[in-house]
Protein backbone atom coordinates (compact mmCIF):
# COMPACT_ATOMS: atom_id res chain seq x y z
CA UNK A 1 0.00 0.00 0.00
CA UNK A 2 1.13 3.53 -0.81
CA UNK A 3 2.41 5.26 2.10
CA UNK A 4 -0.21 7.52 3.05
CA UNK A 5 0.80 10.97 5.66
CA UNK A 6 -2.71 12.17 6.72
CA UNK A 7 -1.14 15.63 7.81
CA UNK A 8 -0.21 16.41 4.11
CA UNK A 9 -3.15 15.61 3.09
CA UNK A 10 -5.13 18.12 4.96
CA UNK A 11 -2.22 20.73 3.98
CA UNK A 12 -2.77 20.34 0.65
CA UNK A 13 -6.84 21.10 1.02
CA UNK A 14 -6.91 24.61 -0.90
CA UNK A 15 -6.68 27.47 1.84
CA UNK A 16 -9.46 29.11 3.03
CA UNK A 17 -8.15 33.23 3.42
CA UNK A 18 -10.29 35.44 5.49
CA UNK A 19 -12.65 37.94 4.01
CA UNK A 20 -10.17 40.79 4.06
CA UNK A 21 -7.03 38.40 2.85
CA UNK A 22 -6.29 37.25 6.64
CA UNK A 23 -4.33 34.02 6.82
CA UNK A 24 -7.01 32.08 8.95
CA UNK A 25 -10.82 31.82 7.75
CA UNK A 26 -13.28 34.16 8.80
CA UNK A 27 -16.03 32.58 10.98
CA UNK A 28 -19.15 32.69 8.76
CA UNK A 29 -21.88 33.24 11.77
CA UNK A 30 -25.03 33.60 9.95
CA UNK A 31 -27.87 31.53 10.02
CA UNK A 32 -29.35 32.13 6.42
CA UNK A 33 -28.63 32.82 3.33
CA UNK A 34 -29.35 35.16 0.21
CA UNK A 35 -29.54 33.67 -3.07
CA UNK A 36 -29.52 35.99 -6.24
CA UNK A 37 -31.83 34.23 -8.22
CA UNK A 38 -35.43 33.10 -6.53
CA UNK A 39 -35.27 29.79 -8.44
CA UNK A 40 -31.97 28.75 -6.94
CA UNK A 41 -33.93 28.01 -3.72
CA UNK A 42 -36.36 25.22 -5.04
CA UNK A 43 -32.93 23.76 -6.89
CA UNK A 44 -31.23 23.94 -3.52
CA UNK A 45 -34.47 22.62 -1.62
CA UNK A 46 -34.52 19.47 -4.41
CA UNK A 47 -30.44 18.82 -3.95
CA UNK A 48 -29.42 20.52 -7.10
CA UNK A 49 -27.91 22.89 -5.53
CA UNK A 50 -25.27 22.73 -3.32
CA UNK A 51 -21.97 24.01 -1.59
CA UNK A 52 -20.23 21.88 -4.01
CA UNK A 53 -22.65 22.34 -6.85
CA UNK A 54 -22.35 26.19 -7.95
CA UNK A 55 -21.24 27.30 -4.18
CA UNK A 56 -24.87 27.85 -2.89
CA UNK A 57 -25.69 27.49 0.60
CA UNK A 58 -29.38 27.77 1.80
CA UNK A 59 -28.99 27.41 5.80
CA UNK A 60 -26.87 26.91 8.93
CA UNK A 61 -28.58 23.55 10.01
CA UNK A 62 -27.91 22.09 6.26
CA UNK A 63 -24.46 23.93 5.55
CA UNK A 64 -22.50 26.48 6.95
CA UNK A 65 -19.09 27.54 5.22
CA UNK A 66 -16.71 27.55 8.40
CA UNK A 67 -17.68 24.32 9.05
CA UNK A 68 -18.08 22.82 5.60
CA UNK A 69 -13.83 24.00 5.26
CA UNK A 70 -13.46 22.10 8.35
CA UNK A 71 -15.49 19.26 7.46
CA UNK A 72 -13.12 19.25 4.06
CA UNK A 73 -9.70 19.08 5.98
CA UNK A 74 -10.83 16.34 8.21
CA UNK A 75 -12.01 13.91 5.25
CA UNK A 76 -8.40 14.61 3.66
CA UNK A 77 -7.25 13.58 7.00
CA UNK A 78 -9.30 9.98 6.70
CA UNK A 79 -9.10 9.92 3.03
CA UNK A 80 -12.56 10.00 2.23
CA UNK A 81 -14.27 11.80 0.02
CA UNK A 82 -16.30 13.88 2.11
CA UNK A 83 -17.38 14.75 5.90
CA UNK A 84 -19.78 16.77 8.06
CA UNK A 85 -18.89 17.93 11.33
CA UNK A 86 -21.54 17.79 14.60
CA UNK A 87 -22.29 18.99 17.73
CA UNK A 88 -20.89 15.91 19.46
CA UNK A 89 -19.17 12.47 18.71
CA UNK A 90 -22.04 10.59 20.00
CA UNK A 91 -24.38 12.18 17.55
CA UNK A 92 -22.27 11.54 14.47
CA UNK A 93 -22.76 8.01 15.65
CA UNK A 94 -25.93 8.36 16.27
CA UNK A 95 -26.97 9.99 13.19
CA UNK A 96 -24.68 7.36 11.12
CA UNK A 97 -26.78 4.35 12.30
CA UNK A 98 -30.20 6.04 11.37
CA UNK A 99 -28.91 7.15 8.21
CA UNK A 100 -28.11 3.20 7.53
CA UNK A 101 -30.52 1.33 9.29
CA UNK A 102 -34.15 1.10 8.48
CA UNK A 103 -36.56 0.32 11.65
CA UNK A 104 -36.19 -3.62 12.68
CA UNK A 105 -32.70 -3.46 10.92
CA UNK A 106 -29.96 -4.84 12.67
CA UNK A 107 -26.16 -3.58 13.89
CA UNK A 108 -23.51 -6.42 14.37
CA UNK A 109 -21.09 -4.29 17.33
CA UNK A 110 -17.60 -5.39 18.84
CA UNK A 111 -18.80 -5.67 22.74
CA UNK A 112 -15.66 -3.11 24.26
CA UNK A 113 -16.62 0.09 22.91
CA UNK A 114 -17.13 3.26 24.47
CA UNK A 115 -20.15 3.26 27.21
CA UNK A 116 -22.37 5.72 25.59
CA UNK A 117 -22.34 4.23 21.97
CA UNK A 118 -22.88 0.66 23.99
CA UNK A 119 -26.00 2.53 25.26
CA UNK A 120 -27.08 3.82 22.01
CA UNK A 121 -27.04 0.43 20.50
CA UNK A 122 -28.07 -1.38 23.13
CA UNK A 123 -30.42 0.32 25.15
CA UNK A 124 -31.94 3.76 23.03
CA UNK A 125 -32.15 2.76 19.68
CA UNK A 126 -34.06 -0.74 20.22
CA UNK A 127 -36.55 1.21 22.56
CA UNK A 128 -37.25 3.99 19.98
CA UNK A 129 -36.69 2.32 16.76
CA UNK A 130 -36.38 -1.46 16.80
CA UNK A 131 -32.85 -1.59 15.61
CA UNK A 132 -31.01 -4.59 17.32
CA UNK A 133 -27.73 -4.71 18.02
CA UNK A 134 -25.75 -8.32 18.46
CA UNK A 135 -22.31 -7.47 20.35
CA UNK A 136 -19.44 -10.01 19.51
CA UNK A 137 -15.83 -10.56 20.06
CA UNK A 138 -14.35 -8.15 17.42
CA UNK A 139 -11.43 -10.24 17.50
CA UNK A 140 -12.42 -13.13 16.89
CA UNK A 141 -14.23 -13.72 13.20
CA UNK A 142 -15.87 -16.37 13.18
CA UNK A 143 -17.97 -15.23 15.89
CA UNK A 144 -18.64 -11.70 13.57
CA UNK A 145 -19.01 -13.81 10.66
CA UNK A 146 -22.08 -15.85 12.60
CA UNK A 147 -23.34 -12.52 14.70
CA UNK A 148 -24.95 -11.67 10.82
CA UNK A 149 -28.51 -11.88 9.51
CA UNK A 150 -30.48 -10.71 6.31
CA UNK A 151 -31.40 -7.15 8.44
CA UNK A 152 -27.47 -6.57 9.04
CA UNK A 153 -26.87 -3.23 8.00
CA UNK A 154 -23.64 -2.56 10.01
CA UNK A 155 -20.90 -3.30 11.33
CA UNK A 156 -20.02 -1.09 14.01
CA UNK A 157 -15.64 -1.07 15.56
CA UNK A 158 -13.68 1.52 17.18
CA UNK A 159 -10.01 0.95 15.63
CA UNK A 160 -8.54 1.10 19.01
CA UNK A 161 -10.78 -0.08 21.81
CA UNK A 162 -12.13 1.91 24.53
CA UNK A 163 -10.81 0.72 27.09
CA UNK A 164 -9.36 -2.23 26.77
CA UNK A 165 -7.06 -1.04 23.76
CA UNK A 166 -7.64 -3.86 21.64
CA UNK A 167 -6.96 -3.63 17.97
CA UNK A 168 -9.47 -4.18 15.22
CA UNK A 169 -8.53 -6.73 12.26
CA UNK A 170 -10.25 -3.76 10.04
CA UNK A 171 -9.39 -5.40 6.63
CA UNK A 172 -10.95 -8.80 7.73
CA UNK A 173 -14.21 -7.10 9.49
CA UNK A 174 -14.37 -4.99 6.12
CA UNK A 175 -14.06 -8.70 4.07
CA UNK A 176 -16.86 -10.14 6.39
CA UNK A 177 -19.51 -6.74 6.22
CA UNK A 178 -19.02 -6.11 2.48
CA UNK A 179 -19.47 -9.93 2.26
CA UNK A 180 -23.06 -9.27 3.94
CA UNK A 181 -23.94 -5.64 1.86
CA UNK A 182 -23.25 -3.94 5.23
CA UNK A 183 -21.16 -1.05 5.84
CA UNK A 184 -17.98 -1.11 7.88
CA UNK A 185 -18.27 2.06 10.38
CA UNK A 186 -15.55 2.80 12.63
CA UNK A 187 -14.80 5.10 15.66
CA UNK A 188 -11.40 6.08 15.20
CA UNK A 189 -11.40 8.93 18.31
CA UNK A 190 -8.38 6.88 20.12
CA UNK A 191 -6.47 6.66 16.71
CA UNK A 192 -6.18 10.14 14.74
CA UNK A 193 -3.92 10.70 12.09
CA UNK A 194 -1.71 6.82 13.48
CA UNK A 195 -4.49 4.91 11.74
CA UNK A 196 -6.51 5.49 8.42
CA UNK A 197 -9.42 3.21 8.71
CA UNK A 198 -10.90 3.81 4.92
CA UNK A 199 -7.34 3.05 3.69
CA UNK A 200 -8.22 -0.64 5.49
CA UNK A 201 -11.92 -1.04 3.68
CA UNK A 202 -14.40 1.03 6.50
CA UNK A 203 -17.02 3.00 4.70
CA UNK A 204 -17.63 5.50 7.35
CA UNK A 205 -15.16 6.97 10.02
CA UNK A 206 -16.91 8.82 13.33
CA UNK A 207 -14.37 10.76 15.44
CA UNK A 208 -15.19 12.46 18.98
CA UNK A 209 -13.06 15.89 18.08
CA UNK A 210 -13.95 16.48 21.58
CA UNK A 211 -11.02 14.52 22.42
CA UNK A 212 -7.31 14.41 20.72
CA UNK A 213 -8.56 17.06 17.53
CA UNK A 214 -9.43 19.79 19.91
CA UNK A 215 -6.08 18.58 22.73
CA UNK A 216 -7.45 21.09 25.25
CA UNK A 217 -11.49 19.61 26.62
CA UNK A 218 -12.73 23.05 25.71
CA UNK A 219 -15.18 21.91 22.80
CA UNK A 220 -17.66 19.15 22.11
CA UNK A 221 -17.74 18.12 18.68
CA UNK A 222 -17.69 15.75 16.50
CA UNK A 223 -17.70 14.68 12.49
CA UNK A 224 -18.98 11.96 9.99
CA UNK A 225 -16.44 11.13 7.26
CA UNK A 226 -17.37 8.90 3.80
CA UNK A 227 -18.36 9.03 0.74
CA UNK A 228 -19.60 11.87 -1.30
CA UNK A 229 -22.96 10.24 -1.79
CA UNK A 230 -23.38 9.07 1.95
CA UNK A 231 -22.66 12.43 3.48
CA UNK A 232 -24.61 13.65 0.87
CA UNK A 233 -27.76 11.54 2.13
CA UNK A 234 -27.28 12.62 5.18
CA UNK A 235 -28.10 16.30 4.75
CA UNK A 236 -30.67 15.82 2.38
CA UNK A 237 -33.77 17.95 3.35
CA UNK A 238 -36.39 15.52 3.14
CA UNK A 239 -34.78 12.24 4.23
CA UNK A 240 -31.44 12.95 6.14
CA UNK A 241 -30.29 12.30 9.53
CA UNK A 242 -27.67 15.04 10.07
CA UNK A 243 -30.17 17.81 8.34
CA UNK A 244 -33.45 16.63 10.23
CA UNK A 245 -31.88 15.36 13.98
CA UNK A 246 -29.72 18.61 13.74
CA UNK A 247 -26.76 17.75 15.56
CA UNK A 248 -25.45 21.20 14.00
CA UNK A 249 -21.72 22.80 14.41
CA UNK A 250 -21.50 26.05 15.42
CA UNK A 251 -19.21 28.19 12.97
CA UNK A 252 -17.05 29.31 15.89
CA UNK A 253 -15.95 25.89 16.97
CA UNK A 254 -14.94 24.83 13.25
CA UNK A 255 -12.79 27.73 13.36
CA UNK A 256 -11.24 27.23 16.42
CA UNK A 257 -10.34 23.54 15.23
CA UNK A 258 -9.24 24.44 12.50
CA UNK A 259 -6.32 26.21 13.64
CA UNK A 260 -5.96 23.30 15.93
CA UNK A 261 -5.39 20.38 12.79
CA UNK A 262 -1.62 21.92 11.82
CA UNK A 263 -0.23 20.64 15.29
CA UNK A 264 -2.62 17.59 15.64
CA UNK A 265 0.37 15.44 14.55
CA UNK A 266 3.16 17.12 17.07
CA UNK A 267 0.45 16.49 20.03
CA UNK A 268 -0.51 12.72 18.94
CA UNK A 269 3.45 12.09 18.24
CA UNK A 270 4.42 13.62 21.72
CA UNK A 271 1.02 11.43 23.71
CA UNK A 272 2.45 8.51 21.82
CA UNK A 273 6.24 9.13 23.03
CA UNK A 274 5.49 9.47 26.67
CA UNK A 275 2.35 6.96 27.22
CA UNK A 276 5.17 4.08 25.63
CA UNK A 277 7.50 5.13 28.24
CA UNK A 278 4.82 4.80 31.12
CA UNK A 279 4.15 1.74 29.99
CA UNK A 280 7.00 0.02 29.19
CA UNK A 281 7.63 1.47 33.31
CA UNK A 282 4.39 -0.04 34.77
CA UNK A 283 5.22 -3.16 32.73
CA UNK A 284 8.48 -3.99 34.33
CA UNK A 285 7.05 -2.90 37.61
CA UNK A 286 4.85 -6.16 36.81
CA UNK A 287 1.45 -4.68 36.25
CA UNK A 288 -1.17 -5.68 34.34
CA UNK A 289 -0.97 -3.12 31.53
CA UNK A 290 -2.14 -2.63 28.13
CA UNK A 291 -0.74 -0.78 25.39
CA UNK A 292 -0.27 -1.76 21.93
CA UNK A 293 3.02 -0.39 21.85
CA UNK A 294 4.74 -3.06 24.14
CA UNK A 295 5.87 -6.27 22.09
CA UNK A 296 3.61 -8.26 24.65
CA UNK A 297 0.68 -6.73 23.66
CA UNK A 298 -1.55 -9.39 21.76
CA UNK A 299 -2.52 -7.08 18.45
CA UNK A 300 0.96 -5.26 18.55
CA UNK A 301 1.46 -6.08 14.88
CA UNK A 302 -1.56 -5.76 13.89
CA UNK A 303 -1.29 -2.30 15.04
CA UNK A 304 1.85 -1.97 13.25
CA UNK A 305 0.35 -3.02 9.97
CA UNK A 306 -2.37 -0.58 9.87
CA UNK A 307 -0.33 2.48 11.37
CA UNK A 308 0.72 5.64 9.19
CA UNK A 309 4.45 6.23 10.31
CA UNK A 310 5.49 9.18 12.50
CA UNK A 311 2.41 9.18 14.81
CA UNK A 312 3.62 5.87 17.37
CA UNK A 313 1.39 3.65 19.03
CA UNK A 314 -1.34 6.16 20.91
CA UNK A 315 -2.17 8.48 23.94
CA UNK A 316 -3.98 6.02 26.13
CA UNK A 317 -2.46 3.44 28.71
CA UNK A 318 -5.21 0.83 30.41
CA UNK A 319 -3.83 -1.14 33.71
CA UNK A 320 -5.91 -3.42 35.61
CA UNK A 321 -5.33 -3.07 39.51
CA UNK A 322 -8.03 -6.02 39.78
CA UNK A 323 -9.83 -4.29 42.38
CA UNK A 324 -11.78 -0.61 42.44
CA UNK A 325 -10.41 -0.05 45.65
CA UNK A 326 -6.62 -0.57 44.56
CA UNK A 327 -7.78 1.63 41.28
CA UNK A 328 -8.88 4.34 43.38
CA UNK A 329 -5.80 4.89 45.87
CA UNK A 330 -3.64 4.40 42.58
CA UNK A 331 -5.57 7.72 40.78
CA UNK A 332 -5.98 9.56 44.33
CA UNK A 333 -2.13 8.96 45.08
CA UNK A 334 -1.08 10.40 41.47
CA UNK A 335 -3.79 13.08 41.58
CA UNK A 336 -3.16 14.35 45.19
CA UNK A 337 0.63 13.25 46.33
CA UNK A 338 2.65 13.61 42.77
CA UNK A 339 0.23 16.23 41.16
CA UNK A 340 0.76 13.46 38.17
CA UNK A 341 -2.96 14.25 36.57
CA UNK A 342 -6.26 14.22 37.29
CA UNK A 343 -9.00 12.21 38.17
CA UNK A 344 -11.67 12.55 35.21
CA UNK A 345 -13.15 11.26 31.97
CA UNK A 346 -12.25 11.98 28.35
CA UNK A 347 -8.63 11.75 26.43
CA UNK A 348 -6.65 13.55 24.71
CA UNK A 349 -6.44 16.86 27.09
CA UNK A 350 -3.03 18.83 27.21
CA UNK A 351 -2.85 17.16 31.12
CA UNK A 352 -3.16 13.40 31.69
CA UNK A 353 -6.90 12.07 32.91
CA UNK A 354 -7.58 9.22 34.27
CA UNK A 355 -10.81 6.94 35.72
CA UNK A 356 -11.45 3.69 35.92
CA UNK A 357 -13.72 2.55 33.19
CA UNK A 358 -15.99 0.10 34.85
CA UNK A 359 -17.86 2.57 37.30
CA UNK A 360 -17.34 6.01 34.87
CA UNK A 361 -17.25 5.78 31.01
CA UNK A 362 -18.64 1.98 31.02
CA UNK A 363 -20.80 2.61 33.42
CA UNK A 364 -24.17 2.29 31.36
CA UNK A 365 -22.73 -1.84 31.09
CA UNK A 366 -23.85 -4.40 33.60
CA UNK A 367 -21.64 -6.21 35.39
CA UNK A 368 -22.24 -9.43 33.31
CA UNK A 369 -21.33 -7.35 29.98
CA UNK A 370 -18.45 -5.52 31.58
CA UNK A 371 -16.83 -9.19 32.48
CA UNK A 372 -17.68 -10.44 28.86
CA UNK A 373 -15.91 -7.01 27.44
CA UNK A 374 -12.74 -7.62 29.72
CA UNK A 375 -13.29 -4.69 32.39
CA UNK A 376 -12.76 -5.44 35.32
CA UNK A 377 -13.47 -2.95 38.44
CA UNK A 378 -9.83 -2.25 38.77
CA UNK A 379 -9.18 -1.54 34.67
CA UNK A 380 -7.68 2.18 34.50
CA UNK A 381 -7.84 4.29 31.55
CA UNK A 382 -4.78 6.83 31.46
CA UNK A 383 -5.09 9.66 28.76
CA UNK A 384 -1.30 10.51 28.49
CA UNK A 385 -0.90 13.94 29.26
CA UNK A 386 2.24 16.18 27.84
CA UNK A 387 2.52 18.42 29.75
CA UNK A 388 5.84 18.14 32.19
CA UNK A 389 8.94 16.52 31.79
CA UNK A 390 8.34 12.99 31.40
CA UNK A 391 11.42 12.10 33.92
CA UNK A 392 9.21 13.55 36.04
CA UNK A 393 6.60 11.92 35.04
CA UNK A 394 7.45 8.98 35.33
CA UNK A 395 9.01 9.77 38.42
CA UNK A 396 6.10 10.07 39.79
CA UNK A 397 4.16 7.12 38.44
CA UNK A 398 6.81 5.26 39.96
CA UNK A 399 6.05 6.32 43.31
CA UNK A 400 2.27 5.56 42.82
CA UNK A 401 3.37 1.81 42.17
CA UNK A 402 4.78 1.81 44.94
CA UNK A 403 2.04 3.34 47.23
CA UNK A 404 0.03 0.53 46.37
CA UNK A 405 2.10 -2.34 46.62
Amino acid sequence: MKRFDPMEAMASIRHEFGEHGGVNMSIEASTTFTVMQAMTMPEIFHGLRGPDEGGCYLYGRHYNPTVYALAHQLAAMEATENAYCTASGISAIAATIFQLCRTGDHVVASKTIYGGSYALLHNFLPERSGEKTTFVDAGNLDEVERAFTPRTRVLYVETVANPTLEVADLPSLARIAHQHGAALVVDNTFSPLMVTPSLHGADVVVHSLTKFVSGSSDIIAGVVCGSREFISSMMDVTSGALMLLGPTMDPRVAFELSTRLPHLGVRVAEHSRRALAMAELLERAGLAVHYPGLASHPHHERLRALMNPGFGWGGLIAVDLKTLERANRFMEHLQLNEKFGFIAVSLGFTDTLMSASASSTSSEMSEEDLAHAGISPGLVRISVGITGALEQRLAQLENAVRAIR
